[in-house]
């Protein structure tokens, strides 16, 4: 899936290299933001709320488009769309008796596409 499995060695000569440690430890995040990224990248890590995102960045559709292009039940959809939304990755606004979902902002569009390019890149 990520590519070759390489044997991974370790050091055959232990040493540290204080500077090298150093540097890292000063640009280390603090422990809530590397939860709150952790938390993100569970959000992303199932293929339904993908492929969600990936449909409303094109244009905003309402929870029956949505349902009727994954041929998934409204329910389905509208839990997926709840965890989107608690994770601010989508926004909804009411129009009438329906609910239209678009992408929060350009950066989830952003996170999406650098996901793409990344596993495209041979």
């Amino acid at each position: 899936m990520f590519g070759d499995k390489e044997n991974i060695s370790t050091c055959d000569d232990f040493c540290i290299h204080e500077e090298v440690v150093q540097r890292a430890k000063q640009n280390m995040l603090k422990e809530e933001i590397v939860y709150d990224l952790a938390d993100l990248f569970k959000v992303l890590g199932d293929s339904t709320r993908i492929k969600i995102l990936r449909a409303i960045s094109l244009e905003e559709m309402c929870v029956c488009d949505i349902a009727s292009l994954f041929a998934i039940s409204q329910s389905a959809i509208s839990h997926q769309l709840r965890t989107l939304k608690n994770a601010r990755l989508v926004k909804s606004r009411r129009d009438g008796k329906n609910i239209y979902y678009a992408l929060d902002d350009e950066h989830v569009d952003l996170i999406i596409n650098q996901g793409l390019e990344h596993i495209l890149h041979q």
